[in-house]
């Protein structure tokens, strides 16, 4: 055995063994229990950031933790390969989003290689191929079959120069971000799935996810938002017309003194025929943020109608208003509006003077609306018959009017819209549905499935390059001539369901049944928090659907989720002649000083430009404090970063990287290498006596087993990878300074080290790889299994006993593990160290603490 750890060398020794004997392939195995393992897959977008190499790295911990517990263990991995970023990169770099991706998966296919993630690659996927998509269009059709497809219009970011929708994130500050141009709010028609039909599913199975962390959950409950409340009809005056509102609080509504509704509602485009203040309020709105978060911290503006309506209970007239705050697309587009009792219908009214009338007090103090709204529930007064009621009494007793009189409905309401899939850019799968010349929609049929995305195209940066190209939508079905759909999926469709498609990546099918039951639901998903009400909610949605249409048993994807917290790291700038900043990497970072405290007060670049900390930041692009995974693998090994990733802090919190820390995981790999290095020259291992062992020796070997016991529950229950590898450093630090000149010492040290590389193999599979072989062991030590406590080795002979006198440390005395407390008592009281304190005192009282301490009490 080599004498220097060479982590390239064994790194690429032990991978190259891994692929050319498929170690991680695995089939399905009625007879093994299965543990089906998964990371969020990652966008290829050229590069792994640390923030990859941390989810990976706990989840290749995890699957090859189980592995070593004997179960069949499947860990995929695949590429969700469309989207925005690639037409953005094909229209900087002139050429098609395509080959960018292509040249991009192979890129960082390579570069999880080199972390040495155990993937079984036979399963690879990439969301952008046509064998992927194909079923994904498929499946779309059989949902419209089944009436959870549909088409409607609905707002969209339009850019009125480019004539191109736009996402989100290519609106900046309100305007398009390649032509500067402002943009307007559009309506066009879009494609829709029904999720608000598995609302109350999707949140009741919630309490069926007790590994789910809890904020994940309260997330989604959140979002989901279910309500219980009434819809009631108010009339127009002087009209034929009405409209309705939804409310959860009923008992305010004698204090209704106006109606809001959105610009955008039909009652408002009426009225502004007449009314050129309106009409131009209008078109303001259209160019306004339609997302919640903005709505809520805008400034509320609104014009008044014309139009009143009369109140379903007083039949008092209310005054309508169009306000900014109303959205068109949520709830109604119209809300009943109670001042006294709502502080954004309160600040509302103040400034456009109108009436603010009270009818809920607190139950045992006075009411106070001079500043603010009163919002909680209480009392009702100034309300008729409602008079004095509390909200629950007054909730059944309005809603109970109002329905015997036909101007109300008990209702339950969800925040949950329903899922809008279309999107108007080329990188996507294309919506397998077409119109016929006499209008007629309709869904590809399925022997002309998939609707193949041409990737032979030249992106101009406005229009997508199948909407471009008229002849592309162009089809017959049936005889008929027909345009295809040129919208595409939106990118959260492909990562729905790549989890199910992994059981049989090579099906002639969406899945074949047999296989997804056998592996599913994912036994454990990792990845970020960030995806909590989007990804997550329509993975879980989507897996629903899937049971509904037979094609998988169970009713929810994943058992377990780990969330894994950010990647941090420092990050520094100096002021250029300009006044700009520049940022700095930290691996240009050629001299830090620091004061007493640890913190840094000085810090210059290799070009010697005095830098300003600004402290830790999550790694990004924009502060240049990213670190390349692969800089730090050529420089410390593959095993020294994950090593340093999973005992840098607890997974679910954020890590900041310090590379003095990574330095400090290579010399702990070192001092075991050195270790093993120098017990394999010293000869073969002798057997083990556990009868001829001294104290000192059993002592080692009881720290050996306790190392065991808390390392398989920290990384099998507690999935704190940090503390077991800490208690592995802790043995390791009892190893180096423990005898080894015996037999009975050597036997106890290979006994350990066997254990040690099995402890550390999740984590540092390459060095474990290698050590296991070297110590004489037969076959891989993929194949062997986790280390087993031996509970005889955790049995003490002896106790060390703590010995107080009125609580001040005197004497430590050793007694045997069985010894009682008569004796324990005797000895200490015996102890000469101890007389010297009791010696003509009374001893008032002895407190015993089994096996740790002896308190004296005299006086």
């Amino acid at each position: 055995m080599q004498e220097q750890y060479t982590p390239s060398e064994i790194e690429s020794k032990v991978q190259q063994h891994w692929a050319e004997q498929k170690t991680f392939e695995v089939t399905e195995d009625p007879s093994k229990e299965k543990f089906y393992c998964l990371s969020m897959f990652p966008y290829p977008s050229g590069r792994l950031h640390m923030g990859h190499v941390r989810n990976y790295t706990i989840g290749d911990v995890i699957a090859r933790y189980q592995k070593l517990q004997g179960k069949n263990v499947l860990q995929p991995i695949g590429w969700d390969s469309f989207g925005l970023p690639a037409e953005n990169a094909a229209i900087n770099n002139k050429t098609a989003p395509a080959p960018w991706t292509y040249e991009n998966i192979d890129y960082m296919k390579n570069q999880l290689k080199m972390l040495g993630f155990g993937y079984d690659w036979s399963r690879e996927l990439a969301t952008c191929t046509p064998e992927y998509y194909r079923w994904e269009q498929w499946f779309f059709t059989k949902l419209y079959e089944k009436g959870l497809v549909y088409k409607k219009t609905a707002q969209v970011n339009w850019c009125p120069n480019d004539q191109t929708v736009l996402a989100n994130e290519q609106v900046q500050d309100g305007c398009c971000w390649r032509c500067d141009t402002p943009v307007e709010q559009k309506d066009i028609p879009q494609w829709f799935i029904k999720i608000t039909a598995y609302a109350e599913e999707l949140l009741n199975d919630l309490d069926n996810l007790p590994d789910w962390p809890e904020q994940v959950k309260a997330m989604q409950r959140n979002w989901i938002g279910r309500s219980e409340g009434l819809e009631i009809t108010f009339n127009v005056s002087d009209s034929e017309e009405s409209f309705d509102i939804y409310t959860t609080r009923p008992d305010t509504l004698m204090g209704v003194t106006y109606v809001a509704i959105a610009a955008g509602h039909p009652l408002a485009e009426q009225a502004a025929a007449n009314n050129p203040e309106l009409a131009a309020f209008i078109e303001e709105c259209k160019n306004a943020s339609s997302s919640e978060a903005d709505i809520a911290t805008i400034e509320k503006k609104g014009v008044f109608t014309g139009l009143y309506a009369t109140h379903p209970i007083s039949g008092k007239q209310v005054p309508i208003w169009a306000a900014n705050f109303v959205l068109m697309n949520y709830g109604t587009g119209a809300v009943m509006s109670v001042p006294a009792h709502d502080q954004r219908d309160y600040e509302f009214a103040n400034a456009y003077g109108l009436e603010i009338e009270a009818v809920i007090k607190p139950a045992d103090a006075e009411l106070d609306i001079s500043e603010a709204a009163f919002t909680e529930k209480g009392v009702l007064f100034n309300s008729g018959e409602f008079d004095g009621l509390e909200f629950e009494k007054a909730f059944d007793a309005i809603a109970t009017k109002l329905e015997a009189e036909g101007k109300g409905t008990r209702k339950v309401n969800y925040r949950l819209r329903d899922w809008g899939v279309s999107r108007q850019r080329y990188w996507g799968a294309p919506i397998p549905m077409a119109t016929l010349e006499d209008g007629t929609v309709m869904p590809i049929p399925e022997e002309q499935l998939p609707v193949v995305l041409p990737e032979d195209v030249v992106m101009d940066g406005v229009q997508s390059p199948i909407k471009a190209d008229k002849e592309w939508a162009k089809i017959q079905i049936n005889g008929q001539n027909a345009l295809r759909e040129t919208d595409t999926f939106d990118t959260f469709m492909e990562s729905s369901w790549y989890y199910a498609r992994y059981c049989s990546p090579q099906a002639d099918q969406m899945l074949d049944p047999a296989k997804a039951n056998y592996w599913l639901p994912v036994d454990q998903y990792i990845g970020g928090i960030e995806h909590a009400c989007m990804h997550l909610l329509y993975f879980r949605f989507f897996h629903k659907l899937l049971r509904d249409a037979g094609l998988v048993d169970s009713n929810e994807p994943a058992k377990q989720l780990l969330t894994q917290g950010m990647v941090l790291a420092e990050a520094f700038y100096y002021t250029n002649e300009k006044g700009g900043r520049v940022w700095v990497s930290p691996l240009d970072v050629a001299e830090i000083e620091h004061d007493e405290k640890g913190r840094i007060t000085k810090a210059v670049d290799k070009d010697g430009n005095e830098l300003v900390y600004t402290g830790m930041s999550k790694m990004s692009k924009s502060k240049n404090n990213g670190i390349d995974p692969q800089v730090m693998v050529e420089k410390y090994g593959a095993d020294t970063v994950r090593l340093f990733m999973m005992f840098a802090a607890p997974p679910e919190l954020t890590l900041e990287w310090q590379e003095s820390g990574v330095e400090g995981a290579h010399r702990f790999l070192r001092r075991l290498w050195k270790l093993a290095a120098d017990h394999i020259a010293a000869g073969d291992t002798p057997a083990l006596n556990k009868d001829s062992l001294n104290s000192d020796q059993k002592a080692l070997r009881r720290e050996l087993h306790k190392t065991i016991q808390k390392a398989t529950d920290d990384i099998g229950r507690r999935q704190m990878f940090n503390t077991a590898i800490a208690s592995v450093m802790e043995l390791m630090n009892h190893l180096q300074k423990a005898k080894k000149d015996g037999e009975q010492d050597r036997a106890i040290i290979g006994e350990a080290l066997s254990a040690i590389v099995r402890l550390l193999y999740p984590i540092t599979p390459h060095m474990s790889f290698e050590l296991w072989n070297q110590l004489g062991n037969e076959g891989a030590i993929e194949d062997s299994h986790w280390p087993e406590v031996d509970e005889s080795a955790l049995v003490e002979d002896s106790k060390l006993i703590i010995v107080q006198v009125n609580g001040k440390l005197r004497a430590k005395i050793t007694v045997a593990a069985n010894a009682s407390k008569e004796y324990v008592e005797a000895a200490g009281l015996a102890d000469d160290n101890v007389t010297k304190f009791t010696d003509g005192k009374t001893i008032r009282k002895v407190i015993y603490v089994p096996g740790k301490l002896l308190n004296i009490v005299a006086n």
